[in-house]
């Protein structure tokens, strides 16, 4: 029996060594295990950071975009403004032309109506003259 025995502590010993093997094993696992979870932490927090910053980005390029948009209106209603000022500018400077170019006919209005304010001028002196010749007469009446 002692065969047996020794047999059986022998089983016994390699039972215990296969048992503190696969301990050491599992906690190898659940070591490497945590260092994932540790690695995947970080690289999750970081993509978070990430996200985060394209977010704020994304607010700022948002917010730029509305101010572009803001000064694009301005601007086209500056131009609109402009244009029309330049359109009433050019439609001025083109009845003054018209104006300036037709003189026979606006000067010879003018010379006519200028002709008839002398003609009641010179009707106008002659008969004051007349009156005054006549009023101006003197008469000598002590003989």
């Amino acid at each position: 029996m002692a065969i047996d025995s020794s047999t059986s502590g022998l089983g016994s010993v390699t039972q215990f060594g296969w048992q503190q093997l696969k301990l050491q094993q599992a906690k190898r696992n659940a070591d490497q295990a945590e260092q994932t979870a540790r690695l995947l932490q970080q690289q999750a927090s970081a993509a978070k950071s990430e996200a985060d910053r394209a977010q704020e980005k994304a607010r700022n390029l948002g917010v730029q975009a509305d101010q572009a948009q803001s000064y694009a209106v301005r601007t086209r209603q500056g131009l609109s403004a402009l244009t029309a000022g330049a359109s009433a500018q050019s439609q001025l400077t083109y009845v003054i032309d018209q104006a300036l170019n037709r003189p026979t006919a606006s000067s010879s209005l003018t010379q006519s109506l200028l002709d008839q304010s002398t003609a009641g001028q010179d009707k106008f002196s002659s008969a004051a003259n007349t009156q005054t010749a006549t009023t101006g007469t003197i008469i000598n009446t002590t003989a």
